[in-house]
């Protein structure tokens, strides 16, 4: 007999009494043990991009610190550049010895104290 003419008949559907578990039956609840994989899954997944980031995250900071370096390095370039200029002239030699206190072959040194302060 179908439901419809069951219900029309009067008789009313009872749901089939629930079996009771036997104590030999599985104990493994399968859905909370499920769960708990996908968390440790998860976490395992996490923990191999924590590393990569971590080395992203240092290879950023050293490249500011280079860039700042380079920084440094091409004002010193143009100051040793602007003296090597400097350097070209014919007298480069002539005034280089003489900052260093040397005199050239016929002339002498005179030392003039009390000029400062």
């Amino acid at each position: 007999m179908t439901a419809r003419a069951q219900a029309a008949r009067g008789y009313r559907m009872r749901p089939a009494p629930r079996r009771r578990r036997s104590s030999g039956g599985s104990r493994i609840q399968w859905d909370r043990l499920g769960r708990v994989l996908l968390v440790l899954v998860f976490f395992l997944v996490l923990a191999w991009y924590v590393n990569p980031v971590v080395n992203f995250i240092d290879a950023w900071k050293d490249s500011r610190a280079e860039r700042t370096n380079l920084v440094e390095l091409k004002s010193e370039n143009a100051e040793l550049r602007k003296r090597a200029a400097g350097l070209d002239g014919p007298d480069a030699e002539e005034r280089a010895a003489r900052r260093l206190g040397m005199v050239a072959e016929g002339e002498r040194s005179f030392v003039i104290r009390g000029l400062g302060k």
